[in-house]
C-alpha cells in the first residue's frame, strides 16, 4: 500500500513538472482532443446520462466536426496560440472568456441554420448544446493553461522557501507592493522570500495577496520582524509623502532591520517596477512631498513637434529637462553646454533610450532628433551660429553659476555668465523670432544678500523686459535648493560621513527649501505652459527644512548615531549667506495659477527699472575689467534691497579703487531720471 501511494505521488509530481514544458504546439493537440469530446460531454450533461444517446449519434458527429472547426479557426485567427501561458493572469482568463463567447455565438448561429437543411440530422439535438459545449470548453482549456501557471507558482514557492536566505517584509500592499512581490516570486534565484505585507488600510488586514498575508499597519513592523524572522524591509510606496517614509524608517531602525525602498514616482515615471529598482533609503525619500499633479497632456501638446534649445543641458536641471522633454516628442532637442563631458553623457543617455525604444518597437510617433552644440553662452557670436543653424521654437535657459560662496569671491564670473549670458540668449531669441523663453531662476534672487542671487535677479529683469517689449511668452521660474544637484549640501554631507566626520553646518537654525530634480523640472515644464509673458512663476516649495535636521537624518541613514559615531560642527554663516530664504519681494503681487503648486507674479514686468540697459552695460564693462567694487555698487543701484558687503570699505564704494567709469554711469542715470 505504501508503495502504491509513493508511486502515485511520484507520477503526479512527474506529470506536474512536465506541465511547465508544454508549448503551444502541445496545447494545440490537447485542445483538439478537448474540443472533440466537449459536445459529447455537453449532451450527456443535458440528458442527465447516456441512456438516450443512440438517437443523437449521427447529429452529434456532425455537431462535433462543426464545433471543432469553428473553435480551431477562431482561436487560431485571434492569436490564442501566440500566448505564453506560464505567466497567465486575469487578463488571459478574460481573453479565454471572450474567445469562448465569440465561438458560442458563431456555433449557435450555424447550429440554428443547419437545423433547416434536410438530411443533416441536427434538428433532434437540444438547442442548449452550443452553450453547454462552450462552457465545458472554457473550463477545460482554461484549466489546462492555468494548471501550468499553478505549477509555476508552486515551484516558485518551493524555491523561495528552501533556497532563499533573505526573508522580506513588504510595506505597502498597493499596486507597487504587489508588483515587487510578483517580481520576487517570478525570480526566486535572486534570493528574496516575501513573507508578509504591511499596509495602513484596515480593509486589507487578514487578506492574502498573491498568497502573501497582510498582517497589519506600520506599527506592527517590530512585532512582525521578531515573529516572522524578517531580515529585510522593503518600502513599496512610491507616491506617499516623505513624512510617512520617515516614520517607517524610524520604526525599522529600532528593529535593526535592513531597510530599502522603491524610488519616488518621478524616478519610475514611464518605467516598469522591477527588483533592480529597489535601493537603499535616501534623504530624497525622507523629504519627498505629495506627488505633483501636472497636466501632462497640455505639456506634451506644447512641446510636441517643436525645436527646443536647452542651455546647461549637461547640468542637474538641464539633463532632467532633456529627459522629460524627450518624452513629449519634440521635433529636435538641441543640447547647449560648455562642459563637453556632461553634454556627451546626456546625449548618449538619450540616444540609448532611443535605441531601447526602437528595439522594443515603441518608438514615439515623432521621434526627436538629438543635436549637441558645445558653446559658452557668454560668447554671442558662437550662440548666433546655434540660432542660425537650428531656428529654435522654445528655449529653456538652465545654464548659470550657482555656488553662493564661490560667486561672492568671483563676482566678475557671476556677471559674465548669469547676466551677460542671459542677455545674449534673450537678444538672439528676439532677433530670431523665438516665441517661448523659460529662464530657470532661484529663490536667492528674492531680496538677495549675495552676488549670485543678485545676478539671477538681474537676469530675471532682462527676460521680463524682453517680454514686455515684444509681447512674447518669456517667463522666469523660481525655486529653491534641488536635492541631488551638483554642489548641493547632500553630496557634501555624504563625503564627510564617509570620511568619519564631522559634518559641518554653518548655523544651527539655518533653513532651506528643497525639491527633487524631477519634481522641479516637471513644474518648470508646467510653467512654460502657464506663462503668457512677463511673469515670474514661483514654485510652492512646501515647508523649509533645517539643515541640521537634514544632517542628522543622513547620519542615521548611513547606520551611525548622531554625535556619537559622527559629530556635527557649526562653522558660522559664510559671506552672502542667509539664515532663512525668502519667497516674496516687496511690491510683487502674487496670484494663484491653475496649478496648485505654482504662484504667478503678475506685475513682475512692471517693476523693472528704466535704467536696466544702462546698468547692465556698465556691469559688463566692470566684469570685463574684473572690477569687483563697481560690480557690487551697480548691483546695489539696480536692486535696492541688495546690501553688499564691500571689502575693506565699510559698505561703500571707494572710487579710487574702481577701474570702471562710474561717473559716466551716474550722469546718464541722472539725465534719465530728469527726463
Amino acid at each position: 500500500m505504501l508503495f502504491v501511494s509513493w508511486l502515485i505521488q511520484k507520477l503526479s509530481k512527474t506529470f506536474l513538472s512536465k506541465l511547465l514544458y508544454l508549448r503551444n504546439r502541445h496545447l494545440f493537440v490537447c485542445d483538439i482532443v478537448i474540443f472533440s469530446i466537449t459536445p459529447l460531454l455537453a449532451l450527456i450533461l443535458r440528458l442527465d446520462g447516456v441512456h438516450n444517446l443512440n438517437r443523437y449519434i449521427s447529429g452529434l458527429g456532425i455537431a462535433t466536426i462543426l464545433f471543432l472547426a469553428v473553435k480551431l479557426i477562431l482561436f487560431w485567427s485571434l492569436g490564442f496560440y501566440r500566448r505564453y501561458w506560464r505567466y497567465a493572469s486575469v487578463e488571459e482568463l478574460a481573453y479565454i472568456a471572450m474567445l469562448t463567447l465569440v465561438t458560442v455565438v458563431v456555433q449557435s448561429l450555424l447550429f440554428e441554420i443547419l437545423q433547416y437543411i434536410p438530411y443533416v440530422a441536427l434538428e433532434k439535438l437540444p438547442q442548449s448544446l452550443p452553450f453547454l459545449d462552450g462552457l465545458l470548453s472554457f473550463i477545460l482549456i482554461g484549466g489546462l493553461r492555468f494548471s501550468v501557471r499553478a505549477v509555476e507558482r508552486s515551484s516558485q514557492r518551493q524555491t523561495l522557501r528552501y533556497k532563499s536566505n533573505e526573508r522580506v517584509l513588504v510595506v505597502g500592499a498597493g499596486s507597487a507592493g504587489v508588483a515587487v512581490v510578483e517580481e520576487m516570486q517570478r525570480n526566486p534565484q535572486l534570493g528574496f522570500y516575501p513573507v508578509a505585507f504591511i499596509d495602513d488600510d484596515p480593509q486589507k488586514f487578514n487578506f492574502k495577496i498573491r498568497g502573501i498575508p497582510v498582517i497589519g499597519d506600520r506599527f506592527h513592523i517590530p512585532e512582525a520582524v521578531k515573529s516572522l524572522q524578517i531580515e529585510k524591509v522593503v518600502i513599496a510606496m512610491p507616491t506617499v509623502a516623505g513624512r510617512v517614509i520617515r516614520e517607517i524608517v524610524d520604526i525599522c531602525q529600532v528593529t535593526g532591520t535592513q531597510t530599502s525602498t522603491l524610488p519616488g514616482i518621478h524616478e519610475i515615471l514611464n518605467s516598469r517596477i522591477r527588483l533592480d529598482s529597489i535601493r537603499d533609503v535616501r534623504i530624497e525619500d525622507l523629504l519627498r512631498r505629495e506627488p505633483v499633479q501636472t497636466d501632462n497632456k497640455r505639456v506634451s501638446q506644447f512641446i510636441q513637434g517643436k525645436k527646443i534649445i536647452i542651455t546647461g543641458a549637461g547640468g542637474s536641471i538641464g539633463s532632467e529637462l532633456c529627459r522629460q522633454i524627450y518624452r513629449c516628442q519634440p521635433a529636435e532637442i538641441i543640447l547647449i553646454g560648455h562642459g563637453e563631458n556632461s553634454v556627451f553623457n546626456i546625449q548618449q543617455e538619450l540616444e540609448q533610450l532611443n535605441q531601447l525604444l526602437k528595439n522594443k518597437g515603441k518608438l514615439p510617433k515623432h521621434n526627436p532628433k538629438i543635436s549637441s552644440f558645445i558653446a559658452d553662452i557668454r560668447f554671442r557670436s558662437r550662440l548666433e551660429h546655434a540660432f542660425e543653424q537650428f531656428q529654435p521654437d522654445v528655449i529653456f535657459h538652465a545654464a548659470a553659476h550657482k555656488h553662493v560662496p564661490l560667486m561672492e569671491s568671483n563676482a566678475a564670473e557671476a556677471i559674465t555668465n548669469n547676466v551677460v549670458g542671459t542677455k545674449n540668449l534673450v537678444d538672439l531669441a528676439l532677433q530670431y523670432g523665438v516665441n517661448h523663453f523659460v529662464m530657470i531662476s532661484t529663490d536667492k534672487a528674492v531680496n538677495p544678500t549675495n552676488v549670485m542671487g543678485a545676478t539671477k535677479r538681474v537676469a530675471e529683469m532682462l527676460v521680463l523686459q524682453a517680454a514686455k517689449e515684444s509681447g512674447r511668452s518669456y517667463v522666469a521660474v523660481r525655486f529653491g535648493n534641488v536635492l541631488g544637484s551638483r554642489g548641493s549640501v547632500v553630496p557634501t554631507f555624504k563625503k564627510q560621513i564617509a570620511a568619519g566626520g564631522p559634518i559641518t553646518v554653518t548655523h544651527p537654525d539655518i533653513c532651506r527649501y528643497f525639491m527633487t530634480i524631477p519634481e522641479a523640472v516637471q513644474l518648470v515644464l508646467q510653467a512654460a505652459v502657464l506663462g503668457r509673458g512677463g511673469e515670474v512663476l514661483m514654485l510652492n516649495m512646501g515647508k523649509p527644512v533645517k539643515i541640521v535636521d537634514l544632517a542628522e537624518e543622513l547620519i542615521r541613514l548611513s547606520g551611525y548615531e548622531v554625535n556619537k559615531d559622527i559629530t556635527i560642527k557649526f562653522t558660522g554663516l559664510r559671506p552672502g549667506e542667509k539664515l532663512f530664504e525668502e519667497l516674496f519681494i516687496e511690491g510683487e503681487e502674487y496670484d494663484p495659477t491653475e496649478h496648485e503648486k505654482m504662484f504667478m507674479v503678475k506685475n513682475a514686468s512692471r517693476i523693472i527699472p528704466d535704467t536696466l540697459d544702462i546698468i547692465v552695460e556698465a556691469l559688463c564693462q566692470a566684469a570685463a575689467k574684473n572690477d569687483g567694487h563697481s560690480i557690487l555698487f551697480l548691483l546695489e543701484q539696480i536692486i535696492p534691497e541688495y546690501k553688499p558687503q564691500y571689502p575693506n570699505s565699510n559698505n561703500q564704494l571707494n572710487p579710487s579703487e574702481s577701474n570702471t567709469d562710474t561717473s559716466n554711469y551716474s550722469s546718464r542715470h541722472l539725465s534719465l531720471k530728469q527726463s
